[in-house]
């Protein structure tokens, strides 16, 4: 069963260097973070905050050829975690033809966004990520200065932040 999630947040994980997106449920508290290249940080932020660029970025010039074909996003599908690697899907209708397109969970939301398609994420993807991250181990146990800084600057960090960085 799939469950619709919402962006929670979007921000750099300083332990890894890395930006991490948090999709929360819509109807329920479980979340999933998923691991992003920058790029895609950026383009998911920039579609958050409304900005517009004189030229079409990758998921623009994938959405203008959907949009040109006649054919739509109906909604994207984090479906699988395989080797702590995520896979997606982005269900499509081209000519009364339903298609289900492989993607990568970073790449499928930013067309989803774009597209105003809902994304969905199994249940059993929540249930797995949640019932980890409730177990005491996985409390973060980094109690000093140190660590409470990070944590100060995750909490601290917006998306427009992802404009900060040079391409």
């Amino acid at each position: 069963m799939l469950k619709a999630v919402t962006i929670f947040s979007l921000g750099m994980d300083q332990a890894r260097k890395t930006p991490c997106i948090i999709l929360r449920e819509i109807e329920g508290e479980q979340i999933l973070p998923i691991w992003i290249g920058l790029l895609e940080a950026t383009a998911i932020a920039s579609e958050i905050q409304g900005l517009r660029f004189s030229r079409p970025m990758t998921h623009d010039l994938l959405k203008n050829i959907i949009d040109k074909t006649d054919s739509k996003v109906n909604g994207v599908e984090i479906c699988n975690l395989k080797d702590n690697i995520y896979y997606a899907l982005v269900h499509l209708t081209y000519r009364d033809k339903a298609l289900s397109v492989d993607s990568r969970p970073s790449d499928a939301i930013a067309l989803a966004m774009r597209s105003r398609a809902p994304i969905f994420v199994s249940e059993e993807l929540l249930k797995k990520y949640n019932q980890i991250e409730t177990t005491p181990e996985s409390v973060p146990t980094d109690k000093s200065e140190q660590g409470k800084k990070w944590l100060d600057i995750l909490e601290k960090l917006k998306p427009e932040d992802f404009g900060k960085y040079k391409m």
